[in-house]
C-alpha cells in the first residue's frame, strides 16, 4: 500500500537494478568476445562500486546497495545456468517487464505482522495487505511490479516435520482441451479457457493500441489497460489450477501424470519460405487452446502439493495412452474413431476416450513404481480391466 514518494522510490530502484544487470551482461558479452575469461561476483562488485562512484552514473548512489549487488548475483547466476545447460543465455532487461529488486540482508528488514507494515532500507516503514501471516525466520524480501500494481514476497525458513500421507487412493490424469482434466474414476474437470473468455476484450485494446502514437501518454493508458487484461487472465487460470492442484493432492496417495512435451505440442506448423505448412490456421487455434489450459504448471503444482501432503507424483509416457485397450491391451488408432468415444476393435470394449487415457495412464504409474522405470504397455501381454476406484493403496 505505498504512498507517491515509495512509488518514486521503488521505480527507481528497479531501474537502478535493471541498470546494473544489463551494464554487467553487456561487460560479459564483452568479454566473452575478446576471449576472457567468466567475470565473478567479486570483481564485478568492485565495478559497481565504481559506477556509484563514477560521474556517468551517480544517481546510482541513490538506490541501496544490496539489491544493486543482488542484481549482480542473479547476472551470475543466470550466466552459471547457461553454462550448465540448464537454461538459455541470458538477455537483457527491458523497461516495464518483470521490474523487481531484492533485500536479501535480514538484519536490514523488519516485519510488523500485527500491524500489517514492513522496514525495508531506503524505503522505510511501508503497509502492505497481509494474505496470510508469515511463519518461520525471515530471510529475504523481494518487491517487484506487475501490471501497474507492487507485491511484496517475503521468504522465511522454519522446520517441518516429515509429512504423513493421509489418503490412500490413487488416481490416474488424462488432460485435454475439451476436458482439463479426466479421472481414472470415471470424473472430470472441464476446461476454464481464460483466454478465451477474455479474446475479444484483449484484441479491441490491442486495436486501440495500434491507434496511438509509440510512446504517447494515450499510448501508455492503453498499454496498461492491456497488461491488466493480461493479468487478469493470468490470475483467473492460476486460481483455477491452485483449487484443482490443491484438492486432487488432499485426496489420493498417489497421482499418475503424462509427461507431456508441451513446448513441442506447440509448436508453430508455419514452415518455411521453402516447405510451408500445411492447415497453418487450425494448427494455430489448436496451439492456442493447448497453451490456455496451463499444463505444465498443473503438474508443477502437483508436484510440490503432493509432496507436502506425504504423496507421490508419477509422470508417465504419453504414447497411445487413448488408443490402447485397458482390457486386452490391444493398440489400433481404429480403436479411438472419433474425440471422445472409444471402442476397442479386438475385444469390443467401450469407454470415454479421455477416461481410457486415464486408466492407461495410472496403470503404467503402478509399472513404474513397481520396476522403477517408465514400462510402455505390452500389446501381446493380457490385462484384466482396472477398476473404476482404485483400492487403498499401502505406502512404506
Amino acid at each position: 500500500m505505498p504512498n507517491g514518494e515509495h512509488l518514486r522510490f521503488m521505480r527507481r530502484t528497479a531501474g537502478a537494478c535493471r541498470f546494473v544487470y544489463n551494464k554487467a551482461l553487456a561487460m560479459q558479452k564483452e568479454n566473452d568476445e575478446a576471449g576472457g575469461r567468466f567475470v565473478g561476483y567479486v570483481t564485478m562488485a568492485k565495478h559497481l562500486t565504481g559506477w556509484r562512484n563514477g560521474d556517468e552514473t551517480p544517481w546510482l548512489k541513490e538506490a541501496p546497495v544490496h539489491p544493486l549487488q543482488q542484481a549482480l548475483k542473479d547476472m551470475e547466476r543466470a550466466y552459471r545456468n547457461f553454462f550448465e545447460k540448464r537454461a538459455a543465455f541470458p538477455q537483457f532487461k527491458k523497461r516495464g517487464r518483470h521490474d523487481s529488486f531484492r533485500y536479501p540482508d535480514p538484519k536490514q528488514i523488519k516485519l510488523d505482522q500485527d500491524n500489517g507494515r514492513i522496514f525495508l532500507p531506503r524505503l522505510g516503514w511501508i503497509r502492505y495487505r497481509k494474505s496470510r501471516i508469515v511463519p518461520g525466520e525471515l530471510r529475504n524480501v523481494t518487491v517487484s511490479r506487475s501490471a501497474g500494481r507492487w507485491f511484496i514476497s517475503i521468504q522465511t525458513r522454519r522446520e517441518l516435520e516429515q509429512p504423513v500421507v493421509q489418503a490412500t487412493t490413487a488416481v490416474g490424469i488424462d488432460v485435454g482441451i475439451a476436458r482439463f482434466a479426466t479421472f481414472s474414476d470415471g470424473s472430470h474437470l472441464e476446461a476454464l479457457n481464460g483466454f478465451r473468455q477474455h479474446e475479444k476484450r484483449l484484441a479491441r485494446a490491442q486495436r486501440a493500441m495500434s491507434r496511438k502514437v509509440r510512446f504517447s501518454s494515450n499510448w501508455k493508458k492503453q498499454k496498461a489497460r492491456i497488461q491488466r487484461i493480461h493479468a487478469r487472465i493470468a490470475n483467473v487460470r492460476g486460481d483455477y489450477l491452485h483449487k484443482a492442484s490443491a484438492t486432487i493432492s488432499k485426496n489420493h496417495a498417489l497421482v499418475c501424470v503424462e509427461a507431456l512435451k508441451v513446448r513441442s505440442m506447440s509448436k508453430s506448423a508455419s514452415g518455411t519460405v521453402g516447405n510451408p505448412g500445411k492447415n497453418v490456421r487450425a494448427k494455430s487455434g489448436l496451439n492456442k487452446s493447448i497453451l490456455d489450459q496451463g499444463w505444465a504448471e498443473f503438474r508443477r503444482q502437483l508436484g510440490y502439493k503432493i509432496e507436502w501432503q506425504g504423496g507421490w507424483l508419477i509422470a508417465v509416457p504419453p504414447r497411445h495412452t487413448s488408443q490402447t485397450c485397458p482390457c486386452c491391451a490391444s493398440v489400433s488408432p481404429e480403436n479411438r474413431t472419433t474425440q471422445g468415444k472409444f471402442r476397442c476393435v479386438n475385444c469390443g470394449y467401450e469407454n470415454h476416450a479421455d477416461v481410457v487415457g486415464a486408466i492407461n495412464v495410472l496403470a503404467r504409474g503402478h509399472r513404474v513404481a513397481a520396476c522403477g522405470e517408465a514400462v510402455l504397455p505390452d500389446p501381446s501381454a493380457k490385462q484384466e480391466p482396472p477398476e473404476a476406484t482404485m483400492p487403498e493403496l499401502a505406502l512404506a
